[in-house]
């Protein structure tokens, strides 16, 4: 029975071509010897590349085509460019499907998988239904006992066609957009990784300029290197190799990096390297030890939490649910990487994860699958981490995600752009870079009468209609960065840069600015209220306040500071000094500053300095006087308590007197109740 089985269909493909099968023989082209002759050329041709395998097959597409122009209607050489433009790199994959229809049509005994190519290209050009059926014609020619792996994979790929049925109805609302020449070329661009204020982006490319200038014995391509990326008044600038020591005679390729651009990790043959950011000069990438790194499997791409103590990567090694999953390690006291964790079946499936990007809010994880509900290939998930559990993985949904391998997604911090790769009609060469512009919640459109809908605007209603929530929120956190100064010289500063959870009295944190350029930049997840303080040798530190409840959202705060050196009358605010309402009793929360404090007289212990207490203009003079000098003591005989010689420490209330900032409003009032020192010898 099977034999007849779609004998109505090949009658009608072979009516709709109306084409008989001609072979590459000179006696079918005697008007034109030597245009056959060069057809038979590039048929040789691309057959090199064929027979080299997969990873060739793109390499073989150009020289089929030329063959084909000379003679399209031959079965074979039809069959190949389709499968050779359904290979994972290449940029032709929709096109297949006139080829291996025509293929078909023309014999449609070409070859046992010619409905499983058929299914991949229905399923690539979203042709759901048409997909299904070429892959239950495919099941129906394999043995359910001899063909067990064959039989699984057919099944998924119909799973997938269904979930790519039901995603397409439901669009994202994005703009998605190719990043333009200045990042993609001709070659391959992918692996797109970027700083969290988006201000600059790494990748990975296999272009001519590579280092060595070497090609992959594999794949024929030239060997990968990293090359970054300036993001300049919204445009990228163009892209520029990495150079020694990131880059090798070798294959280097990016796998992650940290929120604040300062360290960049590498995958080097199966391993990940890391490298740190000194002034304008990258440090020689070290293997990460052996709880991340094994010396038979694979470690890929990895991404660092914003407190920069969980490391998260995929690895391929044995334990795991499938082909590559995603673990964790966790650094201990010392900052070493511990045993590593698997993140469990709720992320990790039979198939394979990769790509992995944690949010700088520190809970929210993007990674690729090629389970869950992907419609194709590797898609895009997001999974929430609350409460000591994953979230079920959400699929981004398409466009973003389609029935290619879409992979390597990395996030901005405000969570309005996505980067990630992808292979789509239009782009530069085989992989490109793309930036997702993630949109709000689209407004109710609002329509007067019957003739506003006549008029042309009902399409726009179709499309509101049809379009799904966004898949991303604006995740809950301030981005706080700017440039750390000499206060004198305005030079920059390399200083570090300690969070603290005041609620706690814990270190969450330490982080440092930029040797050569000042430059710092940190995440603060919501629902900590932060103290932060900045320290140099040689210099007061400064102290900020950022009380985040969990409600906060996004926001993004550029703030510069200028150190004051230990001179006599430097000051500064300690601005995680916190006392209880009208009253000069000081609160835990200010453990963490006051020790601060502590540090700096012990490690110059020729200072002396005067505690001052402000208030705003609230309440009498008298009132405010007595309320400041009393909370002044208290910091005084806190540190006298502590071990400070009170020769050394002098306090005096100044009331409303010397305000900084306006007393018309409760934020500058919060400024003016403040508590300072500053230094009156040394």
């Amino acid at each position: 029975m099977k034999k007849y089985l779609f004998l109505p269909f090949i009658f009608i493909s072979l009516v709709a071509f109306g084409q008989q099968n001609v072979s590459f023989e000179k006696k079918n082209f005697k008007d034109d010897v030597k245009g056959f002759k060069q057809a038979v050329d590039s048929l040789e041709a691309g057959e090199k590349f064929f027979q080299l395998g997969q990873s060739h097959y793109y390499m073989a597409i150009r020289y089929y085509l030329s063959a084909e122009k000379f003679n399209p209607n031959n079965d074979q050489l039809n069959y190949k460019l389709g499968e050779c433009m359904l290979s994972h790199n290449s940029p032709f994959k929709t096109d297949a499907l006139s080829y291996l229809q025509k293929a078909f049509a023309l014999n449609p005994a070409i070859s046992p998988d010619i409905h499983y190519q058929l299914g991949k290209a229905y399923q690539l050009n979203l042709d759901w239904e048409n997909a299904k059926k070429e892959y239950s014609a495919y099941l129906q020619t394999l043995n359910q006992k001899k063909d067990g792996d064959a039989v699984a994979a057919t099944k998924k790929r119909i799973e997938e066609c269904t979930n790519g049925e039901l995603l397409v109805k439901s669009p994202v609302r994005v703009f998605i957009d190719n990043v333009g020449p200045t990042i993609n070329t001709e070659y391959p661009e992918y692996g797109a990784i970027i700083s969290a204020d988006e201000s600059e982006m790494i990748f990975t490319s296999k272009r001519s300029t590579t280092t060595g200038g070497q090609l992959d014995k594999d794949d024929g391509q030239y060997l990968e290197d990293l090359y970054i990326s300036f993001n300049k008044n919204g445009k990228w600038s163009p892209a520029t190799n990495m150079g020694s020591p990131i880059n090798t005679d070798g294959d280097d390729a990016t796998s992650g990096i940290s929120v604040d651009g300062q360290t960049l990790y590498v995958y080097r043959d199966g391993d990940i390297f890391e490298s740190h950011l000194k002034g304008i000069t990258w440090t020689k990438p070290e293997r990460l030890n052996s709880k991340i790194n094994t010396s038979q499997y694979k470690e890929t791409s990895v991404s660092l939490s914003p407190d920069g103590k969980t490391l998260y990567f995929v690895s391929d090694r044995p334990g795991g649910y499938g082909d590559r999953d995603i673990y964790k390690s966790v650094a201990d006291a010392k900052g070493r990487w511990t045993e590593a964790v698997n993140l469990g079946a709720v992320i990790n499936t039979q198939y394979g994860e990769e790509g992995i990007s944690m949010q700088a809010d520190g809970k929210t994880l993007y990674f690729s699958s090629q389970g869950h509900n992907s419609m194709g290939g590797y898609d895009i998930f997001k999974s929430v981490y609350e409460n000591g559990h994953w979230s079920d993985p959400e699929n981004l949904g398409y466009p973003i995600n389609t029935p290619d391998d879409d992979i390597f997604f990395s996030i901005s911090a405000s969570g309005k752009h996505g980067y990630f790769t992808s292979i789509r009609k239009g782009g530069y060469g085989e992989k490109d870079i793309y930036m997702i512009t993630f949109l709000g919640p689209e407004k109710p459109v609002v329509q007067s009468n019957e003739d506003d809908l006549l008029a042309g605007s009902n399409s726009e209603v179709a499309d509101v209609m049809m379009t799904a929530p966004v898949k991303v929120s604006t995740p809950k956190i301030t981005l706080l960065k700017g440039i750390i100064t000499d206060s004198m010289n305005h030079k920059p500063i390399e200083a570090s840069i300690e969070l603290v959870d005041n609620k706690k009295n814990i270190v969450i944190a330490s982080f440092l600015s930029n040797s050569s350029t000042g430059k710092y930049l940190v995440s603060l997840p919501a629902g900590i209220n932060y103290g932060i303080a900045v320290k140099a040798e040689g210099y007061l530190f400064y102290s900020a306040n950022f009380d985040l409840p969990d409600t906060s959202k996004y926001a993004a705060v550029e703030k510069n500071i200028a150190l004051q050196p230990l001179d006599i009358g430097s000051r500064i605010v300690l601005r995680n000094i916190f006392f209880d309402f009208n009253k000069s009793t000081l609160r835990d929360e200010s453990t963490a500053e006051l020790d601060r404090l502590i540090n700096l007289l012990t490690t110059y212990s020729k200072l002396k300095i005067e505690i001052s207490g402000y208030t705003d203009n609230k309440g009498s003079a008298d009132y405010n006087q007595k309320l400041s000098e009393s909370r002044a003591k208290s910091v005084v005989d806190y540190l006298i308590a502590h071990g400070i010689p009170s020769d050394r420490l002098t306090f005096k209330g100044y009331g409303k007197e010397n305000p900084i900032a306006s007393n018309d409003d409760e934020d500058g009032r919060q400024q003016n109740r403040r508590t300072e020192f500053k230094i009156t010898g040394k």
